[in-house]
């Protein structure tokens, strides 16, 4: 998909978030609004909080899956969280030599199925507090609350706080974090 398209379709994502009346449980990402109607990349591209993701995806070729059916659940990192890595880190991700190691990042914010915040919070008290989740890329993150907030810790112990939750697209949910999630 060209970025055009892809941007069409991540303006889309952010449009669901806040857009209309019958969409006013969806929350605004990035400055937009996000659409029930439109699906993970149709609304992303819209967010101004998510540009570095956005490129990303189009680089790792995941633009296609993220846009199909699915359902997905997805943490998705804002650009703050990106920027929160060491420096030269999200240069050296997007060339093109390092597309597997960025699919393998990527997909590790990516859950099947659509897990809501009353998912994961039923799923953590089922199991003492942690709901432990297998993602696509196949490692493990863990999500848990405490004091009213969300957070989902990665297999090398990085935390990311849910910064907004439940943010509903055709093909699932996403769930905005704060920080980038990193595979074992």
């Amino acid at each position: 998909m060209k970025l055009s398209k892809l941007s069409v379709s991540l303006a889309a994502l952010v449009m669901v978030a806040g857009g209309g009346a019958a969409l006013a449980a969806n929350p605004m990402v990035g400055g937009a609004a996000m659409y029930e109607t439109k699906n993970i990349v149709e609304n992303a591209v819209n967010s101004k909080d998510h540009t570095t993701l956005v490129a990303a995806v189009q680089a790792a070729g995941l633009v296609d899956t993220l846009a199909s059916p699915g359902p997905f659940t997805v943490f998705a990192p804002t650009n703050a969280a990106f920027g929160k890595l060491p420096a030269g880190t999200v240069d050296t991700l997007l060339m093109a030599e390092n597309k597997g190691l960025l699919t393998a990042v990527l997909t590790y914010h990516v859950v099947p199925g659509t897990l809501t915040a009353a998912d994961l919070a039923a799923t953590a008290k089922a199991n003492g507090g942690k709901a432990v989740l297998t993602t696509v890329q196949g490692n493990k993150l863990t999500v848990w609350g405490k004091d009213g907030k969300w957070y989902v810790t990665d297999a090398k112990g990085g935390q990311a706080q849910i910064t907004i939750a439940d943010v509903k697209q055709s093909n699932g949910v996403i769930h905005v974090v704060d920080s980038v999630l990193l595979p074992g």
